[in-house]
């Protein structure tokens, strides 16, 4: 037909699964408008994402199975496509961090990707990629999957006290933010310290990094720069930065004061005017 793109399926996830909608919609003798109605969006929305011109959102995956009765065919393909949209230096850590059991991690700029909210990360990432920054932002909410599964990770979190201060997007985002950490922090498997400024010269000096441990893989260690992502399961490394990490969490606040400082933060800086009640938080 004139005028439609055609795409090769082994190009990309984004390819495939465009293709795999048309052919799937034409074996069903649908119109894109048709099957748009039949998912509640419009047919050019349908004909953007067989094109591979918009990136699919899991809702969308969703609504294409129960439409074309594909049995959780693009659902399944959803997670490829969103992971394909991380940059391709952060994919293989991503790939990690979704099979990880235990996840601890040292931040000193920002909150850590699995916590941020929707706001916050739009704000972010909307300063070197206002181009994509709505396929980036799926992609970085569709990580967060992992803390709903039955069985999530155990999730430690150290957080530098700057962390909490440099406002992201705007007062009210960072307001949601915060509040947003203290709703996880009431999960049994999410710990959240904040390093105070107080401590001054620490281990954690050299910039942020994570280590995932698994039930039966190595540990591993991961680091960024601006454009390049280093992870290793080097022996040495995983012990120096473990013994780096208990230190880190050893000087930092308990959790109880980390949440009441947040709170205190949130009210204080960013005009809540709640005064949350963090009691019981552990």
């Amino acid at each position: 037909m004139p005028g439609i793109r055609e795409l090769d399926p082994s190009a990309s996830p984004l390819d495939y699964f465009g293709s795999e909608l048309r052919r799937l919609r034409e074996a069903a003798g649908l119109s894109q408008g048709e099957l748009g109605r039949s998912m509640f969006c419009t047919g050019s929305l349908v004909g953007q994402i067989e094109t591979a011109h918009k990136v699919p959102t899991r809702d969308f995956a969703e609504r294409a199975d129960a439409a074309l009765l594909t049995e959780g065919f693009f659902s399944r393909l959803v997670g490829l496509v969103l992971r394909s949209q991380l940059p391709a230096w952060f994919q293989q850590y991503a790939e990690m961090e979704a099979r990880a059991t235990y996840i601890s991690t040292y931040q000193a700029q920002l909150v850590y990707g699995l916590l941020q909210t929707r706001e916050y990360a739009q704000a972010l990432l909307n300063v070197d990629h206002p181009e994509k920054v709505s396929e980036m932002v799926a992609a970085r909410l569709d990580r967060q999957r992992v803390l709903e599964r039955e069985h999530p990770p155990v999730l430690w979190v150290v957080l530098d006290e700057s962390v909490l201060l440099r406002e992201v997007g705007s007062s009210e985002v960072m307001r949601n933010q915060l509040a947003h950490l203290l709703a996880l922090s009431e999960r049994p498997w999410v710990n959240i310290q904040v390093l105070p400024f107080a401590v001054g010269a620490h281990t954690g000096l050299m910039g942020s990094f994570n280590l995932l441990r698994f039930d039966s893989d190595p540990d591993l260690f991961y680091a960024e720069s601006y454009d390049f992502g280093h992870m290793t399961a080097n022996s040495q490394v995983i012990r120096e930065r473990s013994v780096g990490y208990a230190r880190l969490q050893a000087t930092a606040h308990s959790l109880e004061d980390s949440a009441s400082l947040i709170a205190r933060v949130m009210e204080e800086r960013y005009g809540d005017q709640r005064a949350p009640d963090v009691r019981g938080v552990a």
